[in-house]
């Protein structure tokens, strides 16, 4: 293999293992880790990088990887749940990204329709997997979870992607990706 696809799989193990590592970042805080959602980052980056499988294959992963390699976070539920929203994340950040122009405006777009779309599949995930444990999952839960306790993450994300999707557009480092 050569050419795009080495270079596919190279960004898809790079991703994976910042999804891996960066929790570490503040996993002296749980509570800091998940109003910042470290591992959420290298997913929805390797979605605009890699194109939408290689970003639904990274997002699937690396919630359950993470947890059976370090413990965190616990398997069930959260590790699982995540998985289906990261999966969502990285999928849609390569998809948007196909179907709308290359520019900076657009950049946000996807950005921005990805991650509503994430936290409508974590909460549907969340709805189906807790009321299967027979536990609530409650509209309150879902907005605290999904948006109150995730601003801080969420400003992070609206902040950090973009100057990082815009800086590696303008050095076309990944056009044959």
């Amino acid at each position: 293999m050569t050419g795009p696809t080495t270079k596919r799989l190279a960004l898809a193990a790079l991703f994976l293992a910042l999804g891996l590592l960066m929790p570490f970042l503040t996993g002296q805080i749980p509570a800091l880790g998940s109003k910042l959602l470290p591992m959420h980052l290298p997913v929805l980056i390797c979605g605009f990088v890699c194109g939408w499988p290689t970003g639904l294959v990274v997002g699937l992963i690396t919630p359950v990887f993470r947890s059976l390699v370090f413990g965190m976070p616990p398997l069930f539920p959260t590790a699982v749940v995540m998985s289906f929203e990261l999966a969502a994340y990285g999928f849609a950040t390569g998809w948007f990204r196909r179907l709308f122009p290359k520019t900076n405006a657009f950049v946000y777009v996807t950005l921005i329709l990805s991650m509503l779309l994430g936290r409508v599949v974590w909460g549907a995930a969340s709805l189906l997997i807790l009321g299967f444990a027979g536990r609530g999952f409650t509209w309150k839960a879902f907005m605290a979870g999904a948006f109150v306790n995730a601003l801080p993450g969420i400003i992070l994300q609206l902040v950090l992607i973009p100057v990082v999707i815009i800086a590696l557009d303008r050095a076309k480092l990944f056009d044959d990706v």
